[in-house]
């Protein structure tokens, strides 16, 4: 497991285009949550500590912000030919198991990760109401330890995106596994 930093992405850019399945069944675009606030895109996966780590965390904000108009939206790009923990199936079982309250969606083809630049799991993208990127970067400042977390750095985008002013500034990089990207698209 080698540590990857997510990259720094310019904000202020609109949401990247997609058309991904749920493991509900449905399909879903960036268009599907018009009335959200805030859509709060991770690129996320089963089998990363990092993830596994805050996916509780994921499904607390959510239940804590959903009924303020904000929607959290996993997306799972990873080869699951080589890593089978992060196929579609074991994304069903993986998202009961934890009680998961928000879509989790297949990238299969990796063509959505390469165009929101996601290098990393977790690697965490916020959009306002208008679909801008206002936020990228760290869920808190301890991934391992809750209970230890001195910053809640995405907690504090959410506000401030409900409030209607910029996220401060100093946002830090996500941290997590690197996307196992397929050998073909390397």
């Amino acid at each position: 497991m080698a540590l990857t930093e997510s990259k720094s992405i310019e904000l202020g850019g609109l949401i990247k285009k997609f058309s991904l399945p749920g493991i509900d069944g449905k399909i879903y675009t960036q268009d599907s949550w018009p009335d959200a606030r805030a859509l709060v895109i991770v690129f996320m996966c089963n089998h990363c500590p990092y993830v596994q780590a805050i996916w509780r965390r994921l499904i607390k904000l959510q239940n804590d912000y959903g009924g303020r108009g904000v929607q959290i939206v996993g997306i799972n790009s990873n080869d699951d030919t080589n890593y089978p923990e992060d196929s579609f199936e074991n994304m069903k079982k993986y998202a009961a198991e934890r009680g998961q309250n928000f879509p989790y969606l297949r990238d299969e083809t990796q063509e959505v990760a390469k165009a929101f630049g996601a290098v990393c799991t977790p690697d965490i993208f916020v959009y306002d109401k208008n679909r801008m990127l206002v936020y990228h970067g760290r869920l808190d400042d301890n991934w391992k330890d809750e209970s230890a977390v001195k910053s809640h750095d995405l907690r504090d985008a959410i506000e401030a995106v409900l409030a209607g002013v910029p996220p401060k500034s100093g946002q830090f990089p996500s941290m997590g596994c690197s996307i196992k990207w397929k050998e073909s698209l390397l």
